[in-house]
């Protein structure tokens, strides 16, 4: 047995009820039914909290894993800049010029090649995974050697 029920709607919900119900092929009574019967529902709020929590939990995942490029990345770059400080030497005023013009020439190079790195999807936190992963497969302890 079945209450019939009327109520207005304002035109623009009239008008996404009718495209869902005409999207999902059922009739728009069928839709009114079922999400009355989601909002109305007592363990709606719990659906609602456990949605959210796994939405959370991703999210979380994610900004874990981007944590962990970040350190990996700025790991990499103190490692570079410590031993390129430590290992070159200043230059003498006389070639500073040409060094600098080098230099220009070379960033540009590297400022390429990163983007052609960048365009194939390759990630230096992948490959550092990778290299920490045969290393120990190899029975290699990189603390030590």
């Amino acid at each position: 047995m079945r209450t019939k029920h009327t109520f207005r709607l304002p035109p623009d919900l009239a008008g996404k009820l009718a495209d869902y119900a005409a999207r999902k092929r059922v009739p728009q009574a069928l839709v009114v039914e079922a999400a009355l019967a989601s909002h109305l529902s007592p363990d709606g709020a719990d659906r609602l909290e456990a949605a959210l929590a796994r939405r959370l939990d991703r999210m979380n995942r994610h900004l874990e894993r981007i944590e962990r490029h970040v350190d990996i990345s700025n790991e990499a770059l103190a490692v570079f800049v410590r031993f390129w400080l430590t290992s070159t030497p200043a230059l003498p005023d006389s070639a500073l010029a040409a060094a600098q013009t080098k230099g220009r020439e070379r960033y540009d190079g590297f400022v390429e090649a990163l983007g052609r790195r960048l365009a194939r999807g390759r990630k230096l936190a992948d490959e550092v995974s990778r290299d920490v992963a045969s290393t120990f497969a190899e029975g290699l302890n990189p603390q030590t050697d």
